[in-house]
């Protein structure tokens, strides 16, 4: 359930809500309206976008094993999959516990976070092209989350590893 309408909900056990909190209640429902637009456009244009990911990570990476690519694909299908869940339940600790928890020691372990980034900027490069600003702006705290977690992170201790 959206946080948002799970905490009036659960203030509305005492008291009928108040003038503000219905407010909030029926902005949430006007949000919840354009997030299942966007979940829509994701779920639809999913296949055509990892279709272009695909033929940029082959150009890009021609000598790498395609297997470690089909991989660092499925990995941002997941992400994606469960961004575009947690973005319509507006709950960012889903996504968290879900995903990243789990994906962040995968990648860290295969050493992919090349790959791993060049599909993150491809991936954000295509949603910009389905997505309209305003749709981008209430999915990009989720990406930013995996970009923070599954990217920056390794590839901050690489560089002081390397700087040493």
């Amino acid at each position: 359930m959206q946080k948002d309408f799970e905490t009036l909900f659960y203030e509305a056990e005492d008291h009928y809500l108040e003038a503000s909190e219905l407010v909030a209640l029926k902005n949430s429902a006007n949000t919840l309206k354009d997030r299942l637009e966007i979940y829509r456009v994701l779920r639809d244009q999913e296949i055509p976008l990892f279709q272009f990911i695909a033929e940029n990570l082959l150009q890009s990476f021609p000598n790498e094993n395609k297997q470690r690519l089909e991989k660092g694909l499925e990995h941002w299908m997941s992400v994606m999959r469960y961004a575009a869940m947690a973005m319509l339940l507006n709950n960012p600790e889903y996504f968290r516990h879900r995903v990243l928890e789990w994906l962040t020691d995968i990648i860290q372990a295969q050493e992919m976070v090349m790959i791993e980034i060049f599909i993150f900027e491809n991936l954000t490069e295509g949603l910009k092209k389905v997505l309209s600003l305003e749709q981008m702006e209430l999915l990009n705290p989720f990406l930013e989350q995996a970009k923070i977690t599954l990217l920056e992170t390794k590839s901050q201790s690489e560089t002081l590893v390397i700087g040493e």
